[in-house]
């Protein structure tokens, strides 16, 4: 799933995530009667007023204010929004004939966002999407006071970015608070400027913890239903002790009262790194892994479901290195449990690179501790197969394609083999079955395949009539395995 976030430049029509808006619903119930009086240890269920809270924070929140040059077409039509002969060398022709060649010209594009000053050095925390590409950078307070801001690091996985004002200003900050020991149904509060609308406070509850929107690969994000609009990225998400416990970055296309922010203790190490050192460093074990959901558990008859399965281990890197092959279970990293994939991935994205870490899996129903040099986390583009071979519709109506980095980065991919299901035609058994286009294929009756080569190689090999188990990672869902027969 790709995502869109509050920059007012963004195009509306994008499909995905976006920030957009988020309404408070009250629901009142009639017709039965209930008691006025509050009994003891009864729950306050509105607080009286939310203005101590904001007069509070709101100081250290600012308004972020970008600018970048963006070249335009030399065509006249550059402000149309798609060409009517898609490709064909016709509509430029069209506008040749009677137009001419016209110069091109560079615009100049504006941006807003929102972030919080974090302390007296004049450290800003925002999004990375709200600065990206920026060529100037204002700030400015609530008093009205105005900054130019310099960046000092930025985060593209996690969408964080870290900017810093001129120090000696007396600036106010704000507080980090712990977003773990957050509980579903706590009132919080968002500050930002909401299309341009600065220090703009709504309030609702904390509705859900660890979602995954399919931004990246460290997804884990709070959902709230306090207000969320364009130009509210990158501003705090408080809770009621007037403490950041997340960063408000994006919302579900159409779907009110849906917002999400990135947990502030998912954020502060790497706010430190980038503090420190301008860029952000993560180890790497160089596994795939998988969550063990039912269909995991059924295809390896695997009895608990907790921990991380290894799907594939890429040669020479520090799993394999140490040992673990691919269909291990990993049950703790450094005696720490894991269960889920997302905790593995977490775990050993804090580790530093260099370190020597202590990984327990289960392999055949037996634990072994397998100790691994932890390397640093390669550039998505690399993790992915460079062949662009495609096959054709076979007799299952599948057409499958290899994976490109080109691919695998847009679908928030990290495997390095696999082939991905270009079209599955209607009415095919692969269709009736529940294959679906965007699906990368695995494995096959417990045959890896790597290759488009490979699918084919396996897909022969079956008669009629024959069981066949797909293995697939689908985007949004995880690994699922999909059964019928030939």
């Amino acid at each position: 799933m790709l995502g869109q976030h509050s920059s007012m430049n963004k195009n509306p029509s994008f499909s995905g995530f976006f920030l957009g808006t988020a309404l408070i619903g009250l629901v009142f119930f009639l017709g039965t009667s209930v008691c006025a009086e509050a009994k003891a240890g009864d729950v306050a269920m509105v607080p009286e007023s939310f203005s101590s809270l904001a007069e509070m924070v709101s100081p250290a929140v600012v308004n972020v204010r970008t600018e970048k040059t963006v070249p335009s077409s030399s065509r006249t039509y550059r402000h149309f929004n798609q060409n009517p002969f898609g490709n064909d060398d016709r509509f430029n022709d069209f506008f040749e004939k009677f137009f001419g060649e016209q110069p091109q010209k560079d615009f100049k594009e504006r941006s807003l966002g929102s972030g919080f000053i974090i302390d007296k050095d004049g450290f800003i925390v925002t999004n990375n999407h709200v600065i990206e590409n920026a060529e100037k950078i204002k700030v400015k307070l609530k008093d009205g006071k105005e900054y130019n801001a310099e960046i000092i690091g930025r985060d593209t996985s996690t969408d964080l970015a870290l900017i810093k004002v001129p120090s000696g200003n007396n600036l106010p900050v704000i507080a980090f608070g712990d977003s773990n020991s957050l509980k579903v149904g706590q009132w919080v509060v968002a500050i930002g400027s909401p299309f341009g609308l600065e220090q703009t406070v709504t309030a609702g509850i904390l509705s859900a913890k660890g979602r995954v929107i399919g931004s990246g690969p460290y997804d884990n994000f709070l959902q709230t239903d306090a207000s969320i609009n364009p130009g509210n990225s990158g501003g705090p998400l408080i809770d009621m002790q007037g403490q950041v416990v997340g960063i408000n970055t994006a919302i579900i296309a159409s779907g009110q009262g849906i917002g999400f922010a990135i947990p502030i203790n998912l954020a502060k190490g790497i706010i430190e790194q980038l503090k420190n050192k301008g860029e952000v460093t993560r180890g790497w074990l160089g596994v795939v892994i998988s969550d063990i959901n039912d269909d995991v558990a059924e295809y390896y008859g695997v009895q608990d479901k907790k921990g991380a399965m290894v799907m594939e281990v890429v040669k020479g890197d520090p799993a394999d290195l140490a040992g673990i092959q691919a269909n291990d279970i990993i049950l703790e990293v450094n005696d720490h449990k894991v269960e889920t994939s997302r905790d593995l991935t977490n775990l050993v994205a804090g580790i530093s690179v260099g370190e020597k870490v202590k990984i327990l899996v289960l392999r055949n129903n037996k634990k072994q501790t397998f100790t691994v040099d932890v390397a640093k986390r390669p550039e998505d583009s690399k993790l992915a197969s460079k062949n662009p071979e495609k096959g054709r519709e076979d007799e299952l109506g599948i057409r499958v394609t290899n994976l490109t980095p080109e691919i695998a980065k847009r679908m928030n991919l990290s495997p390095t083999e696999g082939v991905l299901v270009e079209n599955v035609e209607s009415g095919s058994k692969a269709a009736e079955a529940g294959v679906q286009s965007g699906d990368v294929i695995k494995e096959i009756n417990h045959q890896a395949i790597k290759s488009v080569k490979d699918y084919s190689s396996q897909m022969s090999k079956l008669k009629k009539d024959d069981a066949v188990q797909i293995f697939i990672w689908r985007m949004n869902a995880g690994f699922v395995v999909v059964k019928f027969t030939k």
